[in-house]
């Protein structure tokens, strides 16, 4: 098993800080060298924990075949891509504390995980999400107004509002559509990765969950598919130490859910999901390995959800004052902000420029997806039959006249 963790002043927490809950440790390097390292959890005596490549990411549209090491100076471009993450983030848990939208699964503290993830793979790979993926879908180029119509769910929702909302997929993007079971998407990821190696195709598939997905039916059974079939697939676990109430200690006795990986015959990795540069690493190694023949690979992001699991939740029923404050102190927005602050490449009046173009953009969405007519009720009737067969004809014209007559108000 690997871990993979920021390194001295590489990573967002500077070359002095320690977060809670680190440890140190020597450790040596695949080239011999000495180096202190830290670690969120001590896999074993023996862990060899590789040193890490500092990393950013360019625009999606100038974005070049992934490398394992992430270009430094497109570090800026990270910092503003998670902001915008976290502005959405923001005016979507307020939308549904308004009535404006009816759901929303919240991600706040886990931007560095999914952006350092999406920006490892490429636009031919295909993302099997959970529900709570919206940087990884702004990653991979989804318009913020595409996904506000889908969260309203008016005339511009590609879904046709047959999906509740933040349950979204676009085959444009090879963004699978989500749903509420939980695990469903690693047994199909895991069947699109057989599609692709039967057809030579060169891409890899990738499916995002949470810990508490590790005990379903799906993740053992897809799994083993992927382990016994060698498929090229990556499956990324964001551990946020929270299945909706249930603590990660009673999810598991295991040490680590990357060592789950082993039963499977495939490569488990330790990331700490609050290091962009980390994350990014971890799955360019595992996404590399999979288009090469070298199989699949379970990834352990260690995160922490910052908000409540849903809508539906409050996490102050079964959650401390004083966890969330510790864990707040590891904002990864927060962190990378103090670092470039520190470096110098970013100012205070830089930020406030970031935050307030990605509350804009936002609004601006909003207004246009508020002001959009809601879904045209004869959307019933599409995509069902390749060929529509009379009878459904007849129906949907009946549907119509009784709209038209005002007998039906939908």
């Amino acid at each position: 098993m690997t871990l993979w963790t920021g390194f001295g002043g590489a990573g967002p927490f500077g070359p002095h800080a320690r977060p809670p809950g680190t440890v140190e440790r020597g450790n040596r390097t695949p080239t011999g060298e000495s180096a202190t390292v830290r670690l969120y959890r001590k896999l074993s005596s023996a862990a060899e924990v590789p040193s890490l490549a500092q990393a950013a990411q360019p625009a999606e549209s100038a974005r070049p075949e992934p490398g394992l090491e992430f270009p430094e100076d497109r570090i800026v471009d990270a910092y503003r891509a998670m902001v915008r993450t976290r502005s959405m983030d923001e005016r979507c848990l307020t939308l549904q504390r308004q009535g404006r939208i009816g759901f929303y699964v919240p991600l706040q503290g886990q931007e560095a995980a999914q952006l350092g993830c999406a920006w490892a793979l490429t636009a031919r790979d295909w993302i099997f999400p959970a529900y709570r993926e919206l940087g990884v879908a702004l990653a991979r180029g989804i318009p913020v107004q595409l996904l506000l119509d889908q969260f309203i769910g008016n005339a511009g929702d590609q879904l046709h509002g047959r999906q509740m909302p933040n349950h979204y997929g676009y085959r444009a993007y090879n963004f699978v559509t989500a749903s509420s079971p939980v695990g469903t998407q690693i047994s199909h990821a895991v069947g699109a990765a057989m599609a692709a190696q039967r057809r030579g195709d060169p891409v890899c598939t990738i499916a995002f969950f949470g810990d508490g997905t590790t005990s379903s039916n799906d993740f053992h059974a897809g799994l083993n598919f992927a382990g016994v079939f060698q498929t090229p697939t990556i499956f990324f676990c964001q551990n946020n130490r929270w299945a909706i109430s249930l603590p990660r200690e009673r999810q598991t006795r295991s040490e680590t859910l990357a060592v789950k990986a082993t039963a499977y015959g495939m490569p488990g990795v330790v990331v700490d999901g609050m290091d962009l540069r980390a994350v990014y690493r971890a799955v360019a190694e595992a996404r590399h390995r999979a288009i090469t023949g070298g199989g699949p690979t379970l990834i352990e992001a260690q995160v922490y959800r910052l908000g409540p699991h849903s809508t539906s939740d409050d996490p102050r029923r079964y959650r401390t004052e004083s966890e969330l404050a510790e864990w707040k102190e590891k904002d990864p927005i927060a962190l990378l902000k103090h670092e470039l602050l520190g470096s110098g490449r970013l100012s205070l009046a830089d930020d406030e420029k970031i935050w307030e173009a990605a509350k804009e953009e936002i609004s601006a969405a909003l207004r246009q997806a508020e002001a959009s007519p809601p879904v045209d009720p004869s959307t019933l009737f599409d995509d069902v039959y390749a060929e529509v067969p009379p009878r459904l004809v007849q129906q949907r014209d009946e549907f119509q006249q009784l709209i038209k007559e005002g007998i039906l108000k939908p």
